[in-house]
């Protein structure tokens, strides 16, 4: 009785500061943890310096010049990403970090279909898939399936597992009648990523391609872009991540076909699973058994093995997703990008 007391109290005296807008979350660390609810973009130095862990998303950005004078042990993100967090800083300070890999992958999937879906590209076209981690290969697996002739572009694993399977960026986008992007934004070393999207990868694309982006906005230089859109070098453009966001270029949103506000991963599914993920680690980091295998009671698991015919996704879609409506209420206030992004409605996975 005293030793569970003793843990009692300890769990009470370390304090959990949780993103307000990460789904299905208010209430999981309640009975556990002293627990504060900020905004993301409203966590400041003050906020976080009593705080023992965070549990953010993509708008807060994890540096000295945030966590210098903290107590923070531990930052789990509700993300694939984590260019967010200096991972320098926090290994030099001992601060675990850990995201959420591989959440929505498949709610990018279902993103990346619909977009295919609206623009009528169908089984054969080509498509050039840059960058096939959890997303990535997902998408490429699914495409293979229906039918199209895919394209892969990941030059560290194809140097790590050999050639065979992969193509050159340079190869793939001079035949791809799709581009779609699903890499991590890297801003050093010979893979850097970071505007890698420039006037000559768009001089070099296929006249009148498609392309995608919903990895990460910097890693497209948006004024190559609105140039091969307004020469028809690209056709058309399907935008979710933006520089500079959510402050967003205009132009370039009246130029895309269809632009959305970074909620490409934004299933019901895939929120979820990137909550699941970080409860699960401060769990395991806490020792708290009840909350190891934690999932939301409310929240159906979607069986993504299971086979489905480009026909049925084609019939189905709009029953699932509009992503069309999506484009449309952004490009009606895009000053909403924020409201538009935090207080999105979560589609369900249906493959």
């Amino acid at each position: 009785m005293l030793c569970r007391f003793l843990c009692h109290s300890l769990f009470m005296a370390t304090k959990i500061l949780i993103d307000s807008n990460i789904p299905f979350i208010k209430g999981v660390f309640e009975p556990y943890f002293d627990v504060d609810y900020i905004s993301g973009a409203e966590i400041t130095p003050q906020s976080v310096a009593d705080a023992d862990v965070m549990v953010i998303r993509t708008r807060t950005k994890c540096d000295a010049s945030l966590l210098e004078g903290s107590r923070v042990g531990m930052i789990a993100t509700a993300t694939i990403g984590f260019d967010h967090i200096d991972t320098r800083y926090c290994s030099e300070r001992g601060i675990a970090v850990q995201r959420a890999a591989g959440c929505n992958a498949y709610g990018v999937v279902q993103y990346v279909t619909a977009a295919l879906v609206h623009h009528g590209i169908t089984p054969g076209a080509r498509v050039a898939v840059v960058g096939v981690g959890s997303v990535g290969g997902a998408l490429a697996a699914r495409l293979k399936e229906w039918g199209f002739e895919v394209m892969m572009v990941d030059p560290p694993r194809s140097i790590e597992e050999g050639p065979a399977r992969f193509v050159s960026l340079k190869e793939a986008v001079a035949a791809a009648d799709v581009v779609t992007l699903h890499v991590p934004l890297t801003l050093c070393g010979c893979h850097r990523t970071e505007s890698m999207a420039d006037d000559v990868l768009f001089g070099a694309m296929k006249r009148g391609a498609l392309f995608i982006n919903s990895s990460r906005g910097e890693v497209v230089v948006t004024e190559s872009l609105k140039k091969a859109l307004g020469s028809g070098q690209v056709k058309e453009a399907v935008i979710d991540v933006w520089e500079g966001e959510p402050a967003i270029d205009r132009e370039l949103l009246s130029m895309a076909g269809i632009a959305t506000p970074h909620i490409a991963g934004y299933s019901v599914q895939g929120k979820a699973a990137g909550t699941s993920m970080v409860v699960r680690a401060v769990a395991e980091r806490y020792g708290i058994t009840q909350l190891r295998q934690w999932w939301p009671d409310d929240v159906v698991t979607v069986d993504h093995s299971k086979t489905i015919s480009w026909e049925q996704v084609c019939r189905q879609m709009p029953l699932y997703y509009d992503i069309a409506g999506d484009s449309m209420a952004l490009k009606r206030a895009p000053e909403s990008f924020e409201s538009l992004r935090n207080r999105y409605r979560y589609r369900e996975e249906f493959f």
